[in-house]
């Protein structure tokens, strides 16, 4: 059976796909951007984009969001199938975090890095250099690819948090085994203990972005993965991914869209000039949700409990004012990226770095993403509409005049 579907772009508008014929005159439907075509079957997470509900391991993300004691408590869970006891999360912790640390090779390599160069182009080298220094380099068999993935789980925040303190000058803070991913991550950027409040929202930070479906980035991983490249290199492909705005990116835009805004008085002025203008306001619609982003709900609620200093209270008032604005005029809801920016903000994580956060998160959705296709693999190939000409005669170079367009 063959789905079709009909999807709403960002700026909820109906779309379909198109329907076109081969040489020999046969039909065939071309799924743009792949919509409604099933690439691999699943257990890891579903996204209910008509209900507007997503899934891990058949667990709801509000159960999760409300429930779960830390982002670890995810990982287990991605990675085994079921919520750890509490004696396996702690020893579960205890290793996570042991293998936080990352060689000082590559932590030098970060410091030559031009400061020029964007965080997630540094996280993209890093991550491709890790793979020479992992103990199980040469070794692609299936205990040892989940081991390097459970290791690159763990250092990707490193990683990150590194490179913002090589861009300020400070000394690197290595993680304390007496606390959490999410507490070192905070720990590890600012070098002091977090707030708890701060280390809460990190923890609802990473869990919420844990995985996804066949995002962009999850499915270039499994694409990279279904030719048996390693984990790095599989890795390295959905950080590429991810970069761009219309993925990970957009977090960082949102920020910088809040702050062009001086006071909540300016939005309507400012948010419709974009509308219409036809501009994208970044942080709004899905291509899969018809409803809200469940993720958005939570960060919504984080946003506003954390936003109490003036700035942050002004930023939090601007947002929602946004979002009543834009709900108005384009029935377009509010996606993860949207809030994820001012939460990011309030606990001391700038912009550039916003999507490299997100990439800290979204490793355990890629690597657990990577493992189900390496154990039930077929190498993904799709084929495309070919539009161009056949059977052009060939003229050799010494006959051919100027063409229409250079070469």
């Amino acid at each position: 059976m063959v789905l079709f579907y009909l999807f709403q772009d960002y700026e909820g508008n109906i779309k379909e796909n198109m329907v076109a014929k081969s040489k020999d005159d046969q039909e065939i439907t071309v799924f743009r951007g792949l919509d409604g075509v099933v690439a691999a079957e699943t257990d890891i997470s579903f996204v209910d984009g008509i209900q507007g509900d997503l899934y891990y391991k058949g667990y709801n993300i509000h159960d999760i969001a409300d429930n779960t004691i830390s982002y670890v408590e995810v990982v287990y869970l991605l990675l085994n199938g079921e919520l750890p006891t509490i004696r396996q999360l702690r020893d579960f912790r205890r290793k996570a975090v042991s293998d936080m640390r990352v060689p000082t090779q590559v932590i030098k390599m970060m410091e030559i890095m031009p400061p020029s160069s964007h965080p997630m182009d540094v996280l993209r080298t890093a991550v491709s250099a890790l793979s020479h220094f992992d103990s199980d380099a040469k070794d692609d068999s299936p205990k040892a690819s989940r081991r390097k993935g459970i290791r690159l789980i763990a250092q990707i925040p490193t990683l990150v948090a590194s490179l913002y303190r090589i861009r300020n000058n400070k000394n690197i803070v290595s993680p304390d085994p007496q606390m959490n991913m999410a507490e070192n991550i905070l720990y590890m950027f600012h070098g002091s203990i977090p707030e708890k409040n701060h280390s809460g929202a990190m923890d609802l930070l990473l869990l919420l972005h844990a995985d996804h479906g066949l995002n962009a980035s999850t499915f270039a991983a499994r694409v990279a993965a279904s030719t048996h490249a390693d984990m790095h290199a599989a890795v390295t492909s959905a950080l590429s991914t991810l970069k761009g705005p219309l993925h990970g990116g957009a977090n960082e835009r949102v920020m910088k869209m809040l702050r062009k805004i001086n006071n909540v008085n300016e939005v309507e002025a400012y948010i419709n000039s974009m509308l219409a203008q036809g501009q994208r306001v970044m942080g709004f619609g899905h291509r899969v949700y018809n409803k809200e982003d469940p993720r958005a709900r939570h960060l919504r609620s984080m946003s506003k409990e954390l936003c109490s200093p003036d700035e942050n209270k002004k930023l939090h008032r601007i947002s929602q004012k946004i979002e009543d604005i834009v709900m108005k005029a384009k029935g377009i809801y509010p996606n993860v990226d949207f809030y994820s920016a001012t939460v990011q903000h309030a606990i001391g994580i700038p912009p550039e770095f916003y999507t490299a956060l997100f990439a800290s998160s979204r490793i355990s959705g890629w690597v657990t993403h990577i493992l189900d296709q390496y154990a039930n693999n077929r190498l993904i190939r799709p084929t495309s509409k070919y539009i161009g000409k056949y059977n052009r005669e060939f003229i050799p170079i010494s006959e051919r005049t100027s063409q229409k367009k250079d070469s």
